[in-house]
Order: C-alpha cells, then sequence, then structure tokens
C-alpha cells in the first residue's frame, strides 16, 4: 500500500541504502541488475519495479535492459537510496589522446592463408573508444593470438572454460603478469564492449599483482649517462627524462610551446588519466636545449623523427638503453627508470611527498608512497645491529 511504501521510503532515508546497477546477461538476454545490502524496506521497494525478477545465479534483483524500466529506478528511488551507475554506464579508462587513429599496419599486412584476423567490428570500436595507437596494437596481437589458439571454434562461441585453458597455457609459457593481463583485457573487450555482454566472463580469474619495488640508478650513474650520450639531441632526451620525471609518452608529446623557460617550468598535456600538469625545467637541461634547437630546428614537436614527425617511442628507448651501456651501467635502464630515479632523489632530498606527487602526476600519494621504500633517506635513521 502506499502507506507500507511511504513508510519504507523513511526507514531507507535513515539507514543511506544505495543501490549499484550491473549489467546481466541470462539466456542471451540483457537485463539490468540491482545489488544491495540486505535491507527489508528497500527490498519492498524494488519488489513494485514493472517486471522485476530474482536471479539466484548473481544473487540479486533484475529487471530488463530498457530505457523505460532504468527510468522507472531512478523514479521510485530518488530522494531514498544513491543508485550507484559507474558500472553501467560504462566509461573507458583509456586514455583520450588527440593522436591520429593509425590502422595503416593493421591494413597493410600480409594475410596469411589459414589465420584468422581481429573482426573489422574490433578495430571501430577501439577507435569509438579513442584508445591509444599502442593500445590498439597490443588488443589487437593478443585478441589474435587467442582466437587462433583455438582455429575450430568460431569468434563468437568461445567460453570461461576455453579462456582458461588459454590463460593457463600462458602460464605454463612463463608469460608475465602483465603480459597475461593484457590478454584477458584484450579477449573482455570483444565480448563485453564489443558485442556489449558486459557480464560474459565476469569470473574468470587473473594473476595476483606482483607489487615491485622500483629500480633506481644513483644520481653519479644518471650525470654519467648525461654525460656519455652522443649527440645533444640525445643529451636533452635523457636529461628531460630524468629532471622532470617524465614518461616515455609525455616526453614525445612535448611541443616547443610546453617548455616555459621564464617561469622554469614543463607544461605536460593530455597525460596519463587525460591530466595536464606542470613539472620542473632544470637550468642545465633549458641550456641544452637551446643549443639542440639551433642545430636540429624542430617545428612542432620539441623531438622530430628526419622527416619532421613526432618521434618514435622505440628510438627513445633505444637511446636510453645504448647510453646506459655506453656509461658503464650493469643494470638494463628504460625511461621510466630514470623518471623513477628523479621521484626519488627529490625524496632523498627532503622534498615534500605531496610535491613529488604533483610532479609526477600520481592520482594519490598512495602511489608515489612507494619511493618511500626505496629512498636511502628512509634508512638513514634505523642504525644496523652488527655495527652496535
Amino acid at each position: 500500500s502506499f502507506t507500507l511504501i511511504s513508510l519504507n521510503k523513511t526507514t531507507v532515508m535513515k539507514n543511506s541504502q544505495h543501490i549499484t546497477l550491473k549489467h546481466l546477461l541470462i539466456n542471451d538476454q540483457r537485463f539490468i541488475g540491482l545489488k544491495f545490502y540486505t535491507n527489508h524496506a528497500l527490498e519492498v521497494l524494488v519488489k513494485t519495479l514493472n517486471n522485476v525478477r530474482w536471479s539466484e545465479e548473481f544473487n540479486m534483483f533484475y529487471v530488463p535492459n530498457q530505457k523505460l524500466q532504468l527510468d522507472e529506478i531512478y523514479t521510485v528511488f530518488r530522494g531514498i537510496a544513491w543508485i550507484d551507475s559507474k558500472y553501467f554506464f560504462q566509461n573507458t579508462r583509456s586514455k583520450q589522446l588527440e593522436e591520429k587513429f593509425d590502422v595503416v599496419w593493421y591494413r597493410s599486412r600480409k594475410q596469411l592463408v589459414g589465420t584468422r584476423y581481429c573482426p573489422e567490428s574490433y578495430m571501430k570500436k577501439l577507435e569509438l573508444k579513442k584508445y591509444s595507437n599502442n593500445t590498439v596494437k597490443s588488443y589487437v596481437t593478443h585478441f589474435e593470438k587467442f582466437i587462433n589458439n583455438f582455429p575450430k571454434i568460431e569468434v563468437d562461441n568461445f567460453n570461461e572454460n576455453d579462456i582458461r585453458a588459454y590463460i593457463q597455457q600462458l602460464i605454463q609459457e612463463k608469460r608475465s603478469n602483465s603480459y597475461i593481463n593484457t590478454a584477458i583485457n584484450s579477449i573482455k573487450f570483444y565480448y563485453e564492449v564489443v558485442l556489449e555482454m558486459p557480464n560474459r566472463f565476469y569470473k574468470i580469474e587473473r594473476p595476483r599483482v606482483k607489487k615491485k619495488l622500483p629500480t633506481v640508478l644513483s644520481k653519479e650513474s644518471v650525470k654519467l649517462m648525461i654525460a656519455n650520450a652522443n649527440n645533444i639531441k640525445h643529451r636533452c632526451i635523457i636529461s628531460l627524462l630524468y629532471s622532470a620525471g617524465l614518461r616515455r609518452s609525455e616526453l614525445l608529446n612535448l611541443k616547443l610551446t610546453d617548455i616555459d623557460s621564464e617561469r622554469m617550468l614543463i607544461h605536460v598535456v593530455d597525460a596519463k588519466g587525460n591530466k595536464d600538469r606542470y613539472t620542473l625545467l632544470s637550468q642545465n637541461t633549458l641550456d641544452d636545449l637551446r643549443s639542440y634547437y639551433k642545430q636540429w630546428k624542430p617545428r612542432n614537436y620539441l623531438f622530430e623523427s628526419p622527416r619532421k614527425e613526432k618521434y618514435s617511442a622505440n628510438s627513445v628507448g633505444k637511446i636510453v638503453s645504448a647510453v646506459a651501456i655506453k656509461a658503464g651501467i650493469k643494470k638494463r635502464v628504460t625511461a621510466h627508470i630514470l623518471r623513477h630515479s628523479f621521484a626519488t632523489h627529490l625524496l632523498e632530498n627532503g622534498t615534500d611527498l605531496r610535491h613529488i606527487q604533483l610532479l609526477l602526476g600520481h592520482n594519490s600519494t598512495k602511489t608515489t608512497e612507494i619511493y618511500t621504500h626505496v629512498a636511502r633517506s628512509s634508512f638513514n635513521s634505523i642504525k644496523n645491529p652488527l655495527d652496535l
């Protein structure tokens, strides 16, 4: 009755309940799942929804996935319970880059007889979601490896056991956790995003994420690398990666206008998480950049190929690796290790963790806190028991 519903609404408000909307696929039909903590009053209200049912498999109520049903949910619970739709309205976590979608490599590949290729719908959805070109290549490569591993199964007919068998195969091949997770993401993207079946593979297990400490170089090693650069361009690349704490992609996206010599700052535009930020510009690096500009005369991007296009990530990786070897560093050095070194050296010099977080562009200090585990300053006050 109206009285009962009104009474229950009051009870719900006092308990500050919320309902999480989920995509459900039951017997190849799409439904809206309603997940909430046990509450009798809230359950009474849910049961007033049209065509509502209970799923033992998913342990939640559900209604047909239709606009009218969705509108009814918001109407019934407006001002009563908070509707959490972050799992229902899927926003891509991909980096919304303003880069041209490059599929030349995909179209120009030599087609091999007996090999299955990524469906066109997969490519279109990647483009619509504005995934970066690196992610597109990675997803396509992994998904094609998966479907070609089971040549007799139709692409749309894979089940959870097939995917588990494939993951087990990757584990036996001693593939890294990162490799396996990317493979899973590429498979889930097709079924849950392209085919719009969001709960198709909810229960697929992922390998545990290893919490590795960052590799860090000493200040002396970094200076050795800068001194051993082959030319002024390579010297500037090494210096910027370290002195500004840049990711490789951020370095490649830098434009001439991003270098603010008056304020001694670098404007990092459209970085990871679609965020802009400012980071430090070293005076020594600025002096080198001026010499570099006079010699190389870049037009748009700070670092460009001989054809005046954006410099490639592969080239930067090779430069960093080669310079490290030339400097006599035994560790395998990458661009990201220079970024780790920047953060760690700042921490060792007494820079506040919050400031380091801002310079690196981390969402939370929790991410930045990992450097406290490798900074020497964290251990300076601890006396080794053997020396007591």
